[in-house]
């Protein structure tokens, strides 16, 4: 039990986490305790970490086989409970599958069979059916955001899953969500409850914003405007609306990045990357980005679109105001449009300020070597230092992938830098460096 709390010590203080929250503390106890565990909680408290830890602490050293399965509802959730596995440092394998991603991608990686496997649903099932990896030693089953994978149609992958691991002694669902049925198959026996759902967010405040016009783009801009160069999200119901919306704010010089379901997975990925770094302050985003994505704390959502369900306004608030931040929901609305009964108190405020947003500071590098290569975020930053001549004011977040690395650096040097560094050399390969 001390090598225990010694390793989880250590972890803590790897990802500069001074304690545990409540929730958190409360699921450790529970997880090591009892073999069925429910963990309900806000978007943004910390699920996560509550059940890696207990994981990671629970496996064996000395198996070459995997031990825990990890199902998601979506390909960013998938990668970033992988980045959390990889940040926390344990020296536990871990590897992310999922659709859109290359299958022979996904065979190399699972050569050396993982201690956590994540994925979603469809994607476990492929690798399943072909045998890739033995199943026998998988005995801790986490269903994270279950709700959300029952939602998007997961349950007949998820049924065949389960069916073919009989070894499993613990389970772990995970929800941000309160009224969620657990099938049968699931086969979640007296399980001990952790629901934090009821402390609600007690940071956020809801505001609308009447606009005078049916088409509300300009009243967005003004808001945007008011609310300066703050990190935040768009929340419409549908692409073709994030289309109209995106089109008009490149006409208003605002940097943004999307976010939906249609879009190629590289491009939903380097949107993503690309808001973290700071290259792009907003993401105008379907309910897609609601929950289970890897970004920063941000100060507010703006409701564009009236959301249709009360689990989508929840969800949606809940990228801001997360644990002890405080965070701000807009809500636009049209003087003549009526707000759902869901959304109350929500008092008027209105755009007074003609600031305009200071322009685009970063920009996203694409280098194309990564972990495969050995290239570790040190080489990255003494090439950026050696070779570019840059200080380490003009080096901005690194993000190391498998096989790439994006950094992010000021656009007032970002060609200069491209034309420097490029068919450079690091770790002796041959790399390439270009602007996306």
């Amino acid at each position: 039990m001390a090598n225990i709390i010694k390793k989880q010590q250590h972890i803590l203080e790897k990802m500069n986490i001074q304690s545990l929250n409540p929730m958190q503390e409360d699921a450790l106890v529970a997880i090591k305790e009892t073999t069925n565990t429910i963990i309900l909680s806000p978007t943004g408290t910390g699920k996560t970490l509550a059940f890696l830890l207990p994981i990671i602490a629970n496996l064996d050293p000395e198996s070459t086989e995997i031990q825990a399965l990890v199902l998601v509802p979506s390909r960013e959730l998938a990668i970033q409970i992988e980045q959390v596995v990889r940040e926390m440092g344990s020296g536990y394998k871990v590897n992310a599958v999922y659709g859109g991603r290359s299958i022979s991608k996904d065979k190399i990686e699972l050569k050396h069979t993982p201690a956590i496997l994540i994925g979603t649903p469809g994607r476990i099932v492929d690798h399943f059916s072909r045998e890739r990896f033995s199943k026998e030693s998988i005995k801790t089953l986490v269903l994270d955001e279950f709700d959300k994978s029952l939602e998007v149609g997961f349950e007949y992958e998820m049924r065949g899953i389960i069916n073919e691991l009989p070894g499993i002694n613990r389970r772990i669902l995970t929800s941000a969500t309160q009224e969620i049925d657990i099938p049968d198959f699931v086969k979640l026996e007296n399980p001990t409850i952790i629901d934090y759902l009821g402390d609600g967010v007690s940071n956020l405040t809801i505001k609308t914003i009447v606009s005078p016009s049916k088409n509300k783009l300009d009243t967005l801009v003004s808001l945007l405007h008011q609310l300066g160069n703050q990190p935040g999200i768009i929340f419409c119901n549908l692409k073709d609306t994030i289309s109209k919306v995106s089109d008009f704010l490149d006409k208003n010089n605002i940097s943004h990045g999307c976010f939906y379901g249609g879009m190629e997975q590289k491009d939903r990925e380097r949107s993503l990357i690309k808001f973290r770094n700071g290259t792009h302050q907003i993401i105008i985003a379907t309910d897609l980005a609601a929950r289970g994505i890897d970004i920063p704390e941000i100060k507010y959502i703006v409701h564009y679109q009236l959301p249709l369900k009360v689990e989508e306004f929840t969800h949606r608030n809940g990228r801001t105001a997360r644990v002890n931040a405080k965070g701000t929901a807009y809500v636009l609305k049209w003087e003549k449009e009526n707000l759902p009964d869901f959304i109350e108190n929500a008092e008027i405020e209105t755009i007074s300020k003609h600031s305009i947003r200071e322009p685009q500071y970063w920009q996203t590098l694409f280098i194309s070597g990564g972990r495969k290569d050995k290239i570790s975020k040190g080489d990255i930053a003494g090439l950026f230092f050696k070779q570019g001549k840059i200080n380490k004011d003009q080096l901005g977040v690194i993000e190391l992938k498998q096989d790439c690395t994006f950094v992010a650096v000021p656009v007032s040097i970002a060609d200069e830098l491209v034309a420097t560094l490029n068919n450079s050399r690091l770790k002796k390969k041959k790399i390439r460096v270009t602007s996306i």
